[in-house]
C-alpha cells in the first residue's frame, strides 16, 4: 500500500501473463458490454493476458475503477478472463486459476479481434489518464511540501509590526476632521448666504422703490420746471407791464400838470368884454365879483373833475401795480419754493447714487460668496473627499 492508497497485485499463469491491479475505494457504474466503471475514490484496473505476450498494463484509477468481464473470453474454450474489483489493503496472496491451464480452443470468434482492439484502445486511454494524474499528484505534492516549508519559515520569522495602517488611520482621521470642518463651514455659509440673499432681496426692493421715487421726483421736477419757466415768463411779462404802467402814470401825471398849467393860464389870460351902461346906477363892483365868482366856480369845477379823474386813474394804476406786485411776490415765493424743492431732489438723488454704489458693493460681495459656495460644492463633490 502506497502513501496515496494504491495497491497492486500480480499473478502469473501458464502463458506467462502478468496481472497488475491499482485500485482505491470507488463506487461503480456500468460501462460497455458487461463492464463496470466506478467513481469517485481512486483508480482501478485489471488486465490479464494468457496469449503468451507477457505485456504488463497499468490503468489509471483516480476516482475511477474499471471492471470488465467478457463471458466469451472466460469460457473453457478461450480460457481467458478479465475481472476487477476492490483490492484489500496490503499485498494479496497469489492464486492460480486452474482453468487457465487447460488447452485453448483455437477456434477464433470473428468479433474478438475488434473487441480486443477496442479494449486495448480503452486501456491505453486509461493508462495515459492515469499517468497524467500521477504527474499531477506528484506536482501537487511538491507544491504542498513547498507551501508547508514556506509556512514553517514564515512562522519561524519574527513578525514586525507595520505602522502603515496607523499612518492611514491618522490620514483618514485628518480627512474626516477636514470634512467635518467643511460641513460646518457649509452650514454656516449656507446660513450667511440665505441672510445675504434676503438682504439683497430687501435692498433690491428698496432700490426699485427708490427708482420709482426718483422717476416720480424727476417727473415732478419736469412739471415744476415747466411751472417755474411759466412763472418766470409771467414775471417778465408782469415786470414789463409794471414798467409800461409806470411810464403811463408818469406820462399822465405830466399831462395833468401841463393841462392844469394851461387851464390856469387860460383863466389868468381870459379877457372880459363889458358893455358899458351909461346908467350911473350900475354897480360895477358887484358885477365884476359875480363874473369872477362864476369863472372861479367853473375853474374849480374843471380842476376838481380833472383831479378826480386823474386820482381815480392813478388809484386804478396803483391797484393794478399792487396786484401785479402781489403776483410778483407770490411768483418769487413759488420760485424760492421750487429752488428749495430742486435742492432737496438733488440731495435725494445724491443719496440714491450713494445707495446704488453701496448696493453694487453688496452685489460684488454676494457674487464672491456665490463663487465661494460653488467652489465648496465642487470640493464636496470631489471623489477623494466623498
Amino acid at each position: 500500500m502506497s502513501k496515496f492508497g494504491y495497491s497492486s497485485r500480480s499473478a502469473a499463469g501458464s502463458g506467462g501473463f502478468t496481472q497488475v491491479r491499482v485500485s482505491s475505494v470507488s463506487s461503480s457504474r456500468g460501462i460497455g458490454g458487461g463492464g463496470s466503471f466506478s467513481k469517485p475514490g481512486g483508480f482501478g484496473s485489471s488486465s490479464l493476458y494468457n496469449l503468451g505476450s507477457g505485456v504488463r498494463r497499468i490503468a489509471p484509477a483516480s476516482s475511477y475503477s474499471v471492471q470488465s468481464s467478457y463471458g466469451a473470453l472466460g469460457s473453457s474454450r478461450h480460457g481467458g478472463m478479465y475481472g476487477g474489483g476492490f483490492s484489500p489493503a496490503g499485498i494479496q496472496e497469489v492464486t492460480i486459476n486452474q482453468n487457465l491451464l487447460s488447452p485453448l480452443n483455437l477456434e477464433i470468434d470473428p468479433t474478438i479481434q475488434k473487441v480486443r482492439k477496442e479494449e486495448k484502445e480503452q486501456i491505453k486511454t486509461l493508462n495515459n489518464k492515469f499517468a497524467s494524474f500521477i504527474d499531477k499528484v506528484r506536482f501537487l505534492e511538491q507544491q504542498n511540501k513547498m507551501l508547508e516549508t514556506k509556512w514553517n519559515l514564515l512562522q519561524e520569522q519574527k513578525t514586525t509590526r507595520s505602522n502603515i495602517p496607523a499612518f492611514f488611520e491618522a490620514y483618514i482621521s485628518n480627512l474626516r476632521r477636514q470634512l467635518d470642518a467643511l460641513v460646518n463651514d457649509k452650514g454656516r455659509l449656507e446660513g450667511e448666504l440665505k441672510n445675504m440673499q434676503d438682504l439683497v432681496e430687501d435692498f433690491k426692493n428698496k432700490y426699485e422703490d427708490e427708482i420709482n421715487k426718483r422717476t416720480t421726483a424727476e417727473n415732478d421736477f419736469v412739471v415744476l420746471k415747466k411751472d417755474v419757466d411759466a412763472s418766470y415768463m409771467n414775471k417778465v411779462e408782469l415786470e414789463a407791464r409794471v414798467d409800461g404802467m409806470t411810464d403811463e402814470i408818469n406820462f399822465l401825471r405830466a399831462l395833468y400838470e401841463n393841462e392844469l398849467r394851461e387851464l390856469q393860464n387860460q383863466i389868468s389870460d381870459t379877457s372880459v368884454v363889458l358893455q358899458m351902461d351909461n346908467n350911473r346906477n350900475l354897480d360895477l363892483d358887484s358885477i365884476i365879483a359875480e363874473v369872477k365868482a362864476q369863472y372861479e366856480e367853473i375853474a374849480n369845477k374843471s380842476r376838481i373833475e380833472a383831479e378826480s379823474w386823474y386820482q381815480s386813474k392813478y388809484e386804478a394804476l396803483q391797484a393794478s401795480a399792487g396786484k401785479h406786485g402781489d403776483d410778483l411776490r407770490s411768483t418769487k415765493n413759488e420760485i424760492a419754493e421750487i429752488n428749495r424743492t430742486i435742492l432737496r431732489l438733488q440731495a435725494e438723488i445724491e443719496n440714491v447714487k450713494n445707495q446704488v454704489s453701496s448696493w453694487k458693493e453688496l452685489f460684488v460681495g454676494f457674487s464672491v460668496i456665490q463663487h465661494t459656495h460653488t467652489d465648496l460644492n465642487e470640493l464636496w463633490g470631489c471623489p477623494c473627499i466623498g
